[in-house]
């Protein structure tokens, strides 16, 4: 079900998928065009120039100008993807995307590519572990963390279809596809059970799913049965999580961000309102140091044993 070709080891990488997926829509849509900030490479979108030189607008290391064009182009009619680092594409950009594209309800697809701590060697000026937090304060903005290729993809069918700002946050990290049922779908709005269980669940995004998976495995051979849902939709999040407490009644949420403002802050907003149960958010504490994404991972326990482990300790919190 990929929609990319695996890199190494059965890995794929999510911009392949996005590009291959651009390129199809734009072939069946005249009004689709895209928008970079001197990111051709970066957010593999060679293909979409060579075969749509005249919808390609590259504005160069200019993020502000990147989001303002993008909205200039949703106002005349088009269905502008507008793609750049996600650290640069939300925090530099961070006033045009407030007053550009979410207040005025605009129809622009932003991306953020190489999202949370893809650019680990670079440090903590091209993390990006705050954009969803940002993000997440415009309403009416619909915020899309796909896990795997396939999701990928279908994320950016379905915001092509939506009319009204959307931001797919795009790793560049290698990622396993994920196992599903013949037929399955992706909606905005909608999570998906990857693993059934009653003892807790495990909520999860963007690279940490294929991680959660494999701590439900853990946890199974130990006779703990974890519940895993992939999250992909941020904003508006899937009231699923409120089953998820009353039938498990533990929750343990795992993101690429900011324990702050993120997954966590969202699934915390409607339990704790809903039905209150013993709750983990997991992700990073703050800004943090320079290194490769999977030490930074390993590093903050998230990874397989940090994931069970925080399952096992919020499970001994039930009453």
């Amino acid at each position: 079900m990929s929609a990319a070709a695996p890199s190494k080891a059965g890995l794929f990488d999510c911009r392949d998928s996005f590009a291959k997926t651009i390129e199809a829509l734009a072939e069946a849509d005249p009004r689709i065009v895209t928008v970079v900030s001197d990111s051709v490479g970066s957010s593999k979108l060679g293909g979409f120039r060579t075969k749509f030189p005249d919808r390609m607008v590259n504005v160069g290391i200019a993020e502000q100008t990147l989001v303002a064009v993008g909205a200039g182009l949703a106002n005349g009619g088009k269905v502008p993807f507008v793609s750049a680092a996600s650290c640069f594409i939300t925090g530099r950009a961070l006033e045009q995307v407030k007053a550009d594209i979410a207040y005025s309800n605009v129809n622009v697809k932003l991306i953020g590519q190489s999202s949370g701590v893809a650019y680990g060697e670079l440090g903590p000026t091209h993390h990006s572990i705050e954009d969803l937090a940002w993000l997440r304060l415009f309403n009416n903005m619909k915020l899309i963390v796909p896990a795997d290729p396939w999701q990928t993809a279908e994320a950016i069918k379905a915001a092509a279809a939506y009319d009204g700002p959307v931001f797919v946050r795009v790793s560049r990290m290698a990622v396993p596809a994920l196992d599903r049922p013949e037929g399955a779908v992706f909606e905005i709005g909608k999570a998906e059970t990857l693993v059934e269980g009653t003892d807790a669940t495990i909520i999860a995004n963007g690279t940490m799913v294929h991680r959660a998976v494999a701590a439900a495995k853990t946890l199974a051979a130990e006779g703990i049965s974890a519940r895993v849902v992939n999250m992909a939709t941020v904003n508006p999040l899937d009231e699923a999580v409120i089953a998820a407490a009353a039938e498990t009644g533990a929750i343990v949420t795992v993101e690429e961000h900011s324990v702050r403002g993120g997954l966590g802050g969202a699934v915390a907003e409607v339990v704790i309102s809903t039905n209150p149960v013993p709750m983990r958010i997991l992700g990073f504490p703050g800004f943090v140091p320079t290194g490769s994404a999977e030490w930074l991972f390993d590093n903050f326990g998230l990874n397989e044993t940090g994931i069970a482990d925080a399952v096992r300790q919020t499970i001994a919190r039930k009453k």
